[in-house]
Protein backbone atom coordinates (compact mmCIF):
# COMPACT_ATOMS: atom_id res chain seq x y z
CA UNK A 1 0.00 0.00 0.00
CA UNK A 2 1.34 3.63 -0.73
CA UNK A 3 1.64 5.66 2.09
CA UNK A 4 0.41 8.79 2.27
CA UNK A 5 2.09 12.14 3.51
CA UNK A 6 0.91 15.15 4.33
CA UNK A 7 2.29 18.98 5.99
CA UNK A 8 0.37 21.47 7.83
CA UNK A 9 1.61 24.25 9.24
CA UNK A 10 0.49 25.78 12.52
CA UNK A 11 0.64 28.52 14.32
CA UNK A 12 0.44 28.82 18.50
CA UNK A 13 0.33 31.67 20.45
CA UNK A 14 3.29 32.08 22.84
CA UNK A 15 1.64 33.68 26.50
CA UNK A 16 3.57 37.21 26.09
CA UNK A 17 6.65 37.76 24.17
CA UNK A 18 9.36 35.78 23.40
CA UNK A 19 12.88 37.25 23.71
CA UNK A 20 16.35 36.01 23.02
CA UNK A 21 19.36 37.79 21.81
CA UNK A 22 18.54 37.41 18.18
CA UNK A 23 14.71 38.93 18.14
CA UNK A 24 11.31 38.66 19.84
CA UNK A 25 8.17 36.66 18.50
CA UNK A 26 4.43 36.38 19.86
CA UNK A 27 3.56 32.44 17.98
CA UNK A 28 5.45 29.52 17.80
CA UNK A 29 5.15 28.77 14.07
CA UNK A 30 5.53 24.77 13.82
CA UNK A 31 5.13 22.36 10.69
CA UNK A 32 3.52 19.16 11.52
CA UNK A 33 4.06 15.99 9.18
CA UNK A 34 1.58 12.90 9.18
CA UNK A 35 2.61 10.11 7.27
CA UNK A 36 -0.05 7.56 6.56
CA UNK A 37 -0.02 3.85 6.18
CA UNK A 38 -3.60 2.11 6.05
CA UNK A 39 -5.84 3.07 8.87
CA UNK A 40 -2.25 3.06 10.89
CA UNK A 41 -0.94 7.56 11.34
CA UNK A 42 2.05 8.61 12.52
CA UNK A 43 2.94 12.49 13.12
CA UNK A 44 5.89 14.55 13.83
CA UNK A 45 6.22 18.19 14.63
CA UNK A 46 9.23 20.54 13.87
CA UNK A 47 10.23 23.96 14.25
CA UNK A 48 11.80 25.90 11.54
CA UNK A 49 15.19 28.15 12.79
CA UNK A 50 15.68 31.04 10.87
CA UNK A 51 19.34 30.59 12.63
CA UNK A 52 19.80 27.73 10.61
CA UNK A 53 19.06 29.08 7.76
CA UNK A 54 15.16 27.61 7.74
CA UNK A 55 11.50 29.30 6.99
CA UNK A 56 8.51 27.30 7.29
CA UNK A 57 8.49 27.15 3.41
CA UNK A 58 12.11 26.23 2.67
CA UNK A 59 11.27 23.01 5.39
CA UNK A 60 8.07 22.12 3.79
CA UNK A 61 9.44 22.38 0.50
CA UNK A 62 12.47 19.83 1.64
CA UNK A 63 9.85 17.60 3.43
CA UNK A 64 8.13 17.73 -0.38
CA UNK A 65 11.17 16.47 -2.45
CA UNK A 66 10.87 13.31 -0.21
CA UNK A 67 7.44 12.60 -0.28
CA UNK A 68 7.48 9.83 -3.58
CA UNK A 69 10.03 8.16 -0.86
CA UNK A 70 8.21 8.06 1.75
CA UNK A 71 5.37 7.02 -0.08
CA UNK A 72 7.05 4.00 -1.10
CA UNK A 73 8.31 3.08 2.07
CA UNK A 74 11.19 4.80 3.13
CA UNK A 75 11.99 4.13 6.68
CA UNK A 76 14.25 6.11 9.45
CA UNK A 77 17.38 4.34 8.61
CA UNK A 78 17.44 5.47 4.88
CA UNK A 79 16.49 8.91 6.22
CA UNK A 80 19.72 9.61 7.42
CA UNK A 81 20.97 9.66 4.35
CA UNK A 82 18.54 10.92 2.36
CA UNK A 83 17.98 14.32 3.96
CA UNK A 84 20.48 16.40 6.14
CA UNK A 85 19.87 16.85 9.91
CA UNK A 86 17.20 19.86 10.54
CA UNK A 87 13.95 19.88 10.86
CA UNK A 88 12.70 18.66 8.33
CA UNK A 89 13.70 15.17 8.80
CA UNK A 90 12.95 15.55 12.60
CA UNK A 91 9.52 15.67 11.52
CA UNK A 92 9.66 12.78 9.35
CA UNK A 93 11.56 11.06 11.73
CA UNK A 94 9.19 11.20 14.51
CA UNK A 95 6.29 10.59 12.64
CA UNK A 96 7.59 7.30 10.85
CA UNK A 97 8.31 6.56 14.72
CA UNK A 98 5.02 7.25 16.15
CA UNK A 99 3.86 5.12 12.64
CA UNK A 100 5.62 2.04 13.22
CA UNK A 101 4.31 1.98 16.80
CA UNK A 102 0.53 2.51 14.91
CA UNK A 103 1.36 -0.77 12.43
CA UNK A 104 3.26 -2.67 15.54
CA UNK A 105 0.98 -1.55 18.67
CA UNK A 106 4.58 -1.57 20.82
CA UNK A 107 5.40 1.59 21.98
CA UNK A 108 8.36 3.55 21.42
CA UNK A 109 9.32 3.24 25.06
CA UNK A 110 8.84 0.09 24.92
CA UNK A 111 10.98 -0.47 21.48
CA UNK A 112 13.60 1.65 23.85
CA UNK A 113 13.70 -0.67 26.92
CA UNK A 114 12.17 2.40 28.58
CA UNK A 115 9.56 2.33 31.49
CA UNK A 116 9.89 6.26 31.40
CA UNK A 117 9.44 8.62 34.65
CA UNK A 118 7.69 12.41 34.89
CA UNK A 119 11.19 14.60 34.78
CA UNK A 120 12.39 17.76 35.97
CA UNK A 121 12.28 20.90 33.43
CA UNK A 122 14.26 24.08 33.26
CA UNK A 123 11.48 27.08 32.74
CA UNK A 124 13.16 29.62 30.47
CA UNK A 125 12.99 33.40 31.52
CA UNK A 126 12.31 35.68 28.47
CA UNK A 127 15.23 38.44 27.94
CA UNK A 128 14.44 41.97 29.14
CA UNK A 129 16.39 44.33 31.30
CA UNK A 130 17.61 43.04 34.66
CA UNK A 131 14.41 44.52 36.62
CA UNK A 132 11.62 42.69 34.69
CA UNK A 133 13.85 39.19 34.11
CA UNK A 134 14.08 39.38 38.55
CA UNK A 135 10.09 39.98 38.27
CA UNK A 136 9.58 36.97 36.00
CA UNK A 137 12.14 35.01 37.96
CA UNK A 138 10.16 36.43 41.22
CA UNK A 139 7.26 34.90 39.58
CA UNK A 140 8.71 31.54 38.91
CA UNK A 141 10.82 31.29 42.32
CA UNK A 142 9.20 27.43 43.19
CA UNK A 143 10.64 25.97 40.15
CA UNK A 144 13.80 24.31 40.81
CA UNK A 145 15.73 25.31 37.63
CA UNK A 146 15.39 28.11 35.93
CA UNK A 147 16.62 29.32 32.12
CA UNK A 148 18.19 32.48 31.66
CA UNK A 149 18.01 34.37 28.45
CA UNK A 150 21.06 36.70 28.47
CA UNK A 151 23.33 37.78 25.43
CA UNK A 152 22.34 41.20 25.16
CA UNK A 153 25.35 43.45 25.70
CA UNK A 154 26.73 45.00 29.03
CA UNK A 155 23.66 44.45 31.35
CA UNK A 156 24.10 40.49 31.11
CA UNK A 157 25.88 39.81 34.96
CA UNK A 158 23.14 42.57 36.15
CA UNK A 159 20.23 40.14 34.98
CA UNK A 160 21.79 37.04 36.29
CA UNK A 161 22.23 39.00 39.44
CA UNK A 162 18.73 40.49 39.78
CA UNK A 163 17.60 36.66 38.78
CA UNK A 164 19.65 35.29 41.29
CA UNK A 165 18.13 37.75 44.15
CA UNK A 166 14.86 37.08 43.16
CA UNK A 167 14.70 33.04 43.14
CA UNK A 168 17.13 32.12 45.60
CA UNK A 169 16.83 28.41 45.93
CA UNK A 170 16.67 27.76 42.48
CA UNK A 171 19.04 26.68 40.54
CA UNK A 172 20.18 28.51 37.47
CA UNK A 173 21.09 28.14 33.88
CA UNK A 174 22.71 31.07 31.73
CA UNK A 175 21.74 30.76 27.92
CA UNK A 176 24.11 33.38 26.05
CA UNK A 177 23.03 32.59 22.60
CA UNK A 178 26.48 32.91 21.15
CA UNK A 179 26.71 36.76 22.77
CA UNK A 180 29.67 36.81 24.55
CA UNK A 181 33.35 37.45 23.26
CA UNK A 182 36.89 36.45 23.53
CA UNK A 183 37.47 39.51 25.88
CA UNK A 184 34.51 38.55 28.17
CA UNK A 185 34.18 35.20 28.07
CA UNK A 186 36.86 33.74 31.06
CA UNK A 187 35.47 37.16 33.38
CA UNK A 188 32.10 36.07 32.83
CA UNK A 189 31.99 32.43 33.62
CA UNK A 190 33.98 33.57 36.87
CA UNK A 191 31.54 35.41 38.23
CA UNK A 192 28.58 33.33 37.47
CA UNK A 193 30.15 31.03 39.48
CA UNK A 194 30.17 33.40 42.21
CA UNK A 195 26.31 32.98 41.51
CA UNK A 196 25.85 29.49 41.58
CA UNK A 197 25.26 29.05 37.95
CA UNK A 198 24.74 25.41 37.26
CA UNK A 199 25.51 25.76 33.50
CA UNK A 200 26.23 28.24 31.22
CA UNK A 201 24.71 27.81 27.09
CA UNK A 202 26.88 28.83 24.02
CA UNK A 203 28.85 31.93 25.52
CA UNK A 204 30.52 32.46 22.19
CA UNK A 205 29.86 32.32 18.24
CA UNK A 206 29.64 28.83 16.73
CA UNK A 207 33.03 28.45 14.94
CA UNK A 208 34.33 31.09 16.80
CA UNK A 209 34.17 28.99 20.15
CA UNK A 210 38.12 27.88 20.14
CA UNK A 211 39.34 30.48 23.61
CA UNK A 212 37.36 27.96 25.23
CA UNK A 213 39.89 25.38 25.07
CA UNK A 214 42.57 28.32 27.09
CA UNK A 215 41.33 28.33 30.39
CA UNK A 216 39.96 26.09 32.82
CA UNK A 217 35.91 26.38 33.34
CA UNK A 218 34.64 27.52 36.49
CA UNK A 219 30.88 26.69 35.20
CA UNK A 220 29.99 23.66 32.92
CA UNK A 221 29.99 25.37 29.22
CA UNK A 222 27.09 23.64 27.20
CA UNK A 223 27.68 23.45 23.69
CA UNK A 224 23.77 24.59 21.31
CA UNK A 225 24.45 26.12 18.18
CA UNK A 226 28.22 24.40 17.79
CA UNK A 227 26.07 20.66 17.81
CA UNK A 228 23.98 19.72 15.50
CA UNK A 229 24.84 15.64 14.72
CA UNK A 230 26.74 13.30 16.48
CA UNK A 231 29.62 13.90 13.84
CA UNK A 232 29.82 17.17 15.32
CA UNK A 233 31.12 15.70 19.08
CA UNK A 234 34.74 15.15 17.83
CA UNK A 235 35.58 19.06 17.42
CA UNK A 236 33.60 19.95 20.56
CA UNK A 237 36.05 17.51 22.79
CA UNK A 238 38.60 19.98 24.93
CA UNK A 239 36.08 23.11 24.32
CA UNK A 240 32.65 22.05 26.29
CA UNK A 241 31.80 20.16 28.92
CA UNK A 242 28.37 19.32 27.95
CA UNK A 243 25.72 19.45 24.72
CA UNK A 244 22.45 20.70 24.23
CA UNK A 245 20.76 17.85 22.06
CA UNK A 246 17.64 19.45 20.17
CA UNK A 247 15.71 17.65 18.10
CA UNK A 248 15.27 19.74 15.17
CA UNK A 249 19.24 20.29 15.10
CA UNK A 250 20.07 16.80 15.53
CA UNK A 251 17.24 16.23 12.65
CA UNK A 252 15.22 13.57 14.67
CA UNK A 253 15.00 11.17 17.17
CA UNK A 254 17.17 8.45 15.52
CA UNK A 255 20.05 10.43 15.29
CA UNK A 256 19.25 11.92 18.61
CA UNK A 257 19.88 9.02 20.63
CA UNK A 258 23.05 8.04 18.39
CA UNK A 259 24.37 11.34 19.67
CA UNK A 260 23.35 11.32 23.29
CA UNK A 261 25.12 7.64 23.66
CA UNK A 262 27.96 8.48 21.59
CA UNK A 263 28.74 11.66 23.75
CA UNK A 264 28.15 10.21 26.98
CA UNK A 265 30.65 7.77 26.11
CA UNK A 266 32.75 10.76 25.23
CA UNK A 267 32.80 11.95 28.80
CA UNK A 268 29.98 15.06 27.88
CA UNK A 269 27.08 15.76 30.11
CA UNK A 270 23.84 16.01 28.79
CA UNK A 271 21.06 18.44 27.98
CA UNK A 272 18.05 17.77 25.98
CA UNK A 273 16.01 21.22 25.00
CA UNK A 274 13.70 21.86 22.73
CA UNK A 275 12.64 25.49 20.19
CA UNK A 276 9.89 26.89 20.92
CA UNK A 277 6.95 23.97 20.12
CA UNK A 278 3.79 22.49 20.92
CA UNK A 279 3.54 19.05 23.19
CA UNK A 280 3.65 17.16 20.04
CA UNK A 281 7.32 18.10 19.72
CA UNK A 282 8.48 17.98 23.38
CA UNK A 283 6.46 14.27 23.31
CA UNK A 284 9.68 12.20 22.02
CA UNK A 285 12.36 15.02 23.20
CA UNK A 286 11.12 13.43 26.92
CA UNK A 287 11.98 9.55 26.47
CA UNK A 288 15.31 11.28 24.76
CA UNK A 289 16.07 13.44 27.94
CA UNK A 290 14.91 9.87 30.59
CA UNK A 291 18.35 10.00 32.67
CA UNK A 292 20.57 12.80 30.92
CA UNK A 293 21.65 15.50 33.32
CA UNK A 294 19.56 18.50 32.17
CA UNK A 295 15.82 18.67 30.70
CA UNK A 296 14.81 21.89 28.93
CA UNK A 297 11.49 20.64 27.69
CA UNK A 298 9.55 24.13 28.37
CA UNK A 299 8.06 24.48 25.07
CA UNK A 300 4.36 24.53 26.14
CA UNK A 301 4.68 26.00 28.86
CA UNK A 302 5.35 29.01 27.01
CA UNK A 303 2.11 28.90 25.15
CA UNK A 304 -1.08 30.47 25.38
CA UNK A 305 -2.14 27.66 23.97
CA UNK A 306 -0.89 24.14 23.36
CA UNK A 307 -2.07 21.15 21.53
CA UNK A 308 -4.85 18.76 23.32
CA UNK A 309 -4.44 16.56 24.44
CA UNK A 310 -1.03 17.95 25.35
CA UNK A 311 1.93 16.53 27.68
CA UNK A 312 1.29 16.82 31.31
CA UNK A 313 3.14 19.40 33.89
CA UNK A 314 2.78 19.35 37.46
CA UNK A 315 4.70 22.43 38.35
CA UNK A 316 8.13 21.83 36.73
CA UNK A 317 7.71 18.13 36.42
CA UNK A 318 6.64 16.99 32.98
CA UNK A 319 5.16 13.55 32.32
CA UNK A 320 5.88 11.08 29.88
CA UNK A 321 3.30 11.39 26.69
CA UNK A 322 0.26 9.76 26.55
CA UNK A 323 -0.09 7.46 23.63
CA UNK A 324 -2.96 9.58 22.55
CA UNK A 325 -0.67 12.33 21.90
CA UNK A 326 2.10 10.30 20.73
CA UNK A 327 4.49 7.13 20.70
Amino acid sequence: MVRVISVEAERFPIAGTFTISRGSKTEAEVLTCTIRDGNAIGRGECVPYRRYGETMESVQAQIGQLRSQLAMGLDREALLDAMPAGAARNAIDCALWELETRMSGVSVAKRLGLTPVALETAYTLSLDEPGAMAAQARKNAARPLLKLKIGGGGDDLARIRAVREAAPDSRLIVDANEGWSDDTVAKNLAEVADLGVALVEQPLPAGKDAMLATFKHPVPVCADESLHETKDLAALAGLYDAINIKLDKAGGLTEALRLRDRATEMGFSIMVGCMVGTSLAMAPAVLLAQGVDFVDLDGPLLLARDRKPGLTYHGSLVSPPDATLWG
